[in-house]
C-alpha cells in the first residue's frame, strides 16, 4: 500500500513489515508493568496508620503521602505523553519505569519521613506507564487488535489494584516491620526495569517539533494550585483563603496556559486540533468520570464503617470487611474492563461507554435509595464497578482515535490527568456535602450526606451519557464512537483521506 493509495492513518495503523504480527508479541510484558503499576499505586493503603506510627507523624501528614504522589503525577504525565511522542514511547516508558523503581525503593528504606514524600514524587511517574502504554500498542497495531491491546493492559491494572491491596493487607498482618512488607513492591517495580529492556518493540511513528517547555511549566503550575486549593477544603471550608486563593491562581495560570497553547506552533496539548475533532467533549466526561471513580471510595467505607447504635446507619465492619463487601465491585471492574473490546465489537464503542455510565448512574442510585443492608450495597457496588471496568477499558480507546496519531502519547496522557483532577474535585466537593450536613459539635454526617454524595455520582454519570451522545452528533467528525460497531476494513478513498481539514479526515480507520 503506497501513500497515494491510502489514508495518513492507514499508513500509520496498517500492518508494518517490521511490526510484530500479534497482539502478543506487542502487549506480552507491557501487561506486567500494569500489574506493577496497580499493586504499587493500592499497595500502600492499608499500610498508611503503620507508616504513621513508623515516622512519627499524625493523620493529616499521612493524607501528603497520597497527595505528594497525585500531584507529580498531573505535572510528570503530559511531560511524559509528549516526550514519547518525540523521541519514542519504549524509551519514555523506560525512564518512567526507573523512576518508578526508585521511588518505591527509596520509600521502603526512608530513614524519614520527608525522604519518603520525596520517592511518592518520583512514584509518580506511575501514572505515565497507561499512556505511553497506549501510545505504543497503537503505534504498532492495526486499529482491532490495538483495542484488544488496550483492554488487557486495563484489565492488567485492574487485577494489580485488586491484588495489591490484598496482598499488602496480608503481608502486614505476617509480618511485623512495615518497610519488610514495602520491599515487596519495590522488588516487583525493581524487577520491571531489566525487563523493559527485552521484546518491547519501539514506536514508529514521531511527532516534529520539541517540548513546549513553557507550556508544561504553566500545566503542571495550574494542575498543582487547582489540586492544592482542592485539598484544603476538608480542613478550611470552600471559603477560605487557602483554598480561594489556589483557586484564583489556577484560573489565572489555565488561561495563560490555554493563550500560550494556541500561539505555539507545537505546543504541549494542541488545543486548536482538540477543538476541531470535538475531543473536549470526551475530556468533560472523562471529568466526570473521575468525579464517579475516586468520589465515591471514601464515602462508602465510611458509611460501611459507622456504627449503627450511635450513627443511625452503617453496620460496624471492619476493614477486611469493608473490603469484601467491595470484592465483587473489583472483580466486576476486572471482568468488563477485559471484556470491553469483545463487547464494543457487538456494540459500538458509543453504546459501550453509554451502557457504562448508565451502570454506574444506576449503581449510586442504588446506594442512595437501597442501603438498608450489607447485599443491597454489595450488589449496588457490583453494578457500579461493571461500569468503572467497561469504562476503563473504553474511555483510553476513544480518546486516542479521536485524537491526530501523532499526539496520541499527550491526549492519553491528558486523559489520565483531567480523570485525576475530576477525581480531586470531587474529594472536596464531597467533604463539602459531609460536612455540611454534620451533627452539631459531632464529626459523625446525617445519613442524608451519603444519599446526597450518591445522588450526586450519579447525576454525573447521566450527564456523561449526554456528554456522549452529545460528542457522536456534534461535529460529524469520524471517531471510534461515531459507528455502531467496529469490524469493517477502515479504508477511505484516498482524496477524502487527503482533505486532512475536512469533516471525512478520520483519527483512525474504523479497524
Amino acid at each position: 500500500m503506497t501513500e497515494a493509495s491510502a489514508s495518513p492513518d492507514e499508513a500509520r495503523l496498517g500492518p508494518d513489515p517490521a511490526a510484530p504480527a500479534s497482539v502478543t508479541a506487542v502487549v506480552g510484558l507491557l501487561v506486567l508493568f500494569e500489574l506493577m503499576s496497580g499493586f504499587v499505586q493500592t499497595g500502600i493503603t492499608p499500610l498508611l496508620p503503620e507508616l504513621g506510627e513508623y515516622h512519627g507523624v499524625g493523620d493529616s501528614a499521612l493524607n501528603w503521602i497520597v497527595s505528594v504522589q497525585l500531584l507529580a503525577g498531573a505535572v510528570m504525565v503530559p511531560v511524559f505523553g509528549r516526550l514519547g511522542d518525540l523521541y519514542g514511547h519504549r524509551r519514555m516508558l523506560r525512564a518512567a519505569i526507573a523512576a518508578v523503581a526508585a521511588g518505591t525503593l527509596l520509600v521502603a528504606l526512608a530513614p524519614a519521613f520527608p525522604v519518603l514524600l520525596l520517592g511518592r514524587v518520583f512514584q509518580g511517574a506511575l501514572v505515565a506507564l497507561l499512556p505511553l502504554e497506549i501510545a505504543l500498542v497503537r503505534d504498532r497495531l492495526p486499529v482491532e487488535q490495538a483495542r484488544r491491546a488496550i483492554a488487557r493492559l486495563v484489565g492488567a491494572l485492574t487485577l494489580g489494584s485488586l491484588l495489591g491491596a490484598v496482598v499488602m493487607g496480608a503481608a502486614a498482618k505476617a509480618v511485623h516491620s512495615v518497610q519488610l512488607v514495602l520491599l515487596v513492591p519495590a522488588f516487583f517495580a525493581l524487577l520491571c526495569v531489566p525487563v523493559s529492556f527485552l521484546f518491547i518493540p519501539e514506536s514508529v511513528q514521531r511527532a516534529v517539533g520539541r517540548l513546549d517547555r513553557p507550556g508544561a511549566v504553566l500545566l503542571g503550575l495550574s494542575l498543582l494550585s487547582l489540586l492544592g486549593g482542592v485539598s484544603r477544603v476538608d480542613h478550611d471550608g470552600w471559603v477560605s483563603a487557602g483554598v480561594l486563593l489556589p483557586l484564583v491562581l489556577f484560573a489565572v495560570l489555565i488561561s495563560v496556559w490555554v493563550r500560550t497553547e494556541l500561539r505555539c506552533a507545537a505546543p504541549l496539548v494542541d488545543l486548536r486540533a482538540m477543538k476541531g475533532r470535538g475531543v473536549a467533549r470526551l475530556y468533560l466526561v472523562s471529568f466526570f468520570f473521575g468525579v464517579m471513580y475516586f468520589g465515591s471510595q471514601s464515602p462508602n467505607a465510611t458509611f460501611l464503617a459507622a456504627d449503627p447504635a450511635t450513627d443511625g446507619y452503617g453496620f460496624g465492619l471492619s476493614a477486611l470487611d469493608i473490603s469484601l463487601v467491595g470484592l465483587p465491585g473489583a472483580v466486576a471492574a476486572l471482568v468488563t474492563s477485559g471484556c470491553t473490546a469483545l463487547i464494543a465489537r457487538h456494540l459500538g464503542y458509543r453504546t459501550t461507554l453509554m451502557t457504562a455510565f448508565g451502570l454506574m448512574a444506576a449503581g449510586f442510585l442504588g446506594l442512595g435509595c437501597l442501603h438498608d443492608t450489607v447485599v443491597e450495597m454489595a450488589i449496588a457496588v457490583a453494578v457500579c464497578g461493571a461500569g468503572v471496568g467497561a469504562a476503563l477499558g473504553a474511555m483510553p480507546t476513544v480518546i486516542v482515535e479521536a485524537t491526530e496519531p501523532e499526539h496520541t502519547g499527550v491526549a492519553s496522557a491528558l486523559y489520565n490527568n483531567v480523570k485525576t483532577v475530576g477525581g480531586a474535585v470531587s474529594g472536596g466537593l464531597v467533604a463539602t456535602v459531609l460536612a455540611a450536613r454534620t451533627r452539631p459539635g459531632g464529626t459523625t454526617p446525617y445519613e442524608g450526606g451519603y444519599t446526597t454524595v450518591w445522588l450526586l455520582c450519579a447525576a454525573c454519570g447521566l450527564a456523561a451519557i449526554a456528554a456522549v451522545a452529545g460528542h457522536a452528533r456534534g461535529d460529524g467528525r469520524f471517531s471510534a464512537l461515531s459507528l455502531p460497531r467496529p469490524g469493517g476494513t477502515g479504508r477511505r478513498s484516498a482524496p477524502a483521506a487527503r482533505r486532512r481539514g475536512s469533516p471525512d479526515s478520520p483519527g483512525t480507520p474504523t479497524g
